[in-house]
């Protein structure tokens, strides 16, 4: 199951650590926001060094849809209700500077930048639409109404927002990291205070950075509790007439529209991992119905770690760990805010004041509604007397019929019918002999 990014596209070729080393910061997770830490780090003159324990950009990073905006869904009359006017322009502003350094890294690497108008549309409740909009003005944002007339079927209107963008991710994070230190295939086996047990060797370090999209250190920050994985499905048809802007359903449940050259990525479904879905079925009716002529040219899912409130962690890692940081928590919208994040972080290293550190701190407050969700879903998995179970934390394992793997509900552990680890946070491949399938 490959996305479009891969085709025609050849990773750099990237050493692997060889006996020990030191370095001033390590970044562990060689995804975008491990990249862009790096990349900024390296620019602002910090000795910095990245470990990956497979390929670079193998996870959740490969199979986006590269949506640059700052349009994150129906969120700016949420974020003014959870934290006010000042924290939420604030973290608009910061979507907006990532928005400008993609355009200012595309000026120079041929990466497929577009710009494109972004819509968050809602089938039958022009109510919401019409709040999101009051909500955007007050915060100083220029945004429209429309009517989506581009999609394949009525709504009740849009937030419109021009002059937001998409590009082809590969091509930008490849070419960045062909001049990063690097070391592909070196999987961290132990995190100590300033040192880094690998499999090929140990790596001594002043600060240390996580970014593997779900952090790995369970015994501080309270992660498990503060997250929760979500996974997405896409169709990419050729020969569909489609939109030139970009399309997301407000509701969080509907479909997404992207165009990508020829190509039409029809997103759709939407469910916490670990629960029964109806995988790509969605997409395919809509195809069907909408798209009958076109042809099905790639298809993929992908995972997302979501927060309790909508805001991305990034920032000290807990209170207890001086000198470690975290990035995580994108919420599906992990281009803008891996770049805001890779800024944050890289002031936070170099001891400089930002403007954004109050807004994505993971030391703000975890008391929200789907806190006693996440809790629940624990309790039940480790109560859960089935095999088999997760090594991360001891969760009972669903079989995931559409994808063919077994997923964790608690905290998004997945891995393939062999049990082989297909995603974090669990770091080990399943041991012992697996049950009936249910």
């Amino acid at each position: 199951m490959k996305s479009i990014w891969t085709e025609g596209i050849g990773a750099p070729r990237l050493g692997r650590l060889s006996g020990n080393e030191s370095t001033d910061v390590l970044i562990v997770g060689g995804g975008i926001a491990g990249i862009l830490c790096a990349y900024k780090l390296k620019k602002a003159g910090v000795r910095c060094l990245l470990v990956e324990a497979d390929e670079i950009c193998g996870g959740t990073t490969g199979y986006t849809t590269a949506k640059i905006t700052l349009s994150h869904g129906l969120i700016y009359r949420k974020l003014i209700k959870r934290f006010g006017e000042d924290k939420a322009r604030l973290y608009a502003e910061a979507q907006q500077r990532a928005i400008g350094e993609y355009r200012e890294l595309a000026s120079r690497i041929d990466c497929g930048f577009a710009e494109r108008d972004s819509y968050v549309y809602s089938l039958n409740d022009k109510g919401v639409i019409d709040g999101e909009l009051a909500a955007l003005r007050t915060l100083g944002i220029d945004a429209e109404f429309s009517l989506a007339e581009e999609l394949p079927f009525k709504t009740a209107g849009a937030v419109r927002l021009r002059r937001q963008a998409a590009l082809h991710p590969l091509k930008l994070l490849y070419t960045l990291s062909a001049e990063l230190p690097i070391y592909t295939h070196t999987k961290v086996r132990e995190l100590m205070p300033q040192r880094a047990i690998t499999d090929r060797g140990e790596i001594s370090f002043k600060r240390l950075v996580v970014a593997t999209h779900f952090p790995i250190l369970n015994k501080h920050g309270l992660y498990p509790l503060k997250l929760y994985q979500h996974r997405s499905y896409v169709l990419a048809l050729k020969g569909a007439q489609f939109p030139t802007g970009m399309y997301v359903d407000g509701s969080g449940k509907g479909l997404s529209f992207r165009p990508e050259g020829e190509v039409l990525l029809l997103g759709s479904g939407g469910h916490r991992t670990g629960k029964r879905s109806e995988g790509w079925s969605p997409a395919e009716g809509i195809a069907r119905k909408y798209y009958e002529d076109a042809e099905e040219v790639a298809r993929w899912a992908t995972q997302d770690c979501m927060t309790l409130d909508g805001v991305p962690y990034i920032g000290q890692y807990s209170p207890a760990t001086q000198d470690v940081y975290v990035i995580t928590g994108f919420n599906k919208w992990g281009m803008t805010n891996a770049m805001v994040g890779a800024g944050l972080i890289t002031d936070l290293v170099r001891g400089k004041q930002s403007r954004y550190t109050s807004v994505f701190t993971p030391k703000r407050s975890i008391l929200r509604p789907a806190l006693a969700k996440n809790a629940l879903e624990s309790v039940l998995g480790l109560l859960t007397p089935t095999l088999p179970r997760c090594p991360h934390l001891g969760c009972a394992l669903k079989y995931n019929r559409a994808e063919h793997s077994w997923d964790c509900p608690c905290h998004g552990s997945r891995f393939t019918e062999e049990g082989e680890l297909i995603e974090n946070p669990a770091t080990d491949d399943l041991k012992g002999k697996r049950e009936e399938r249910s």
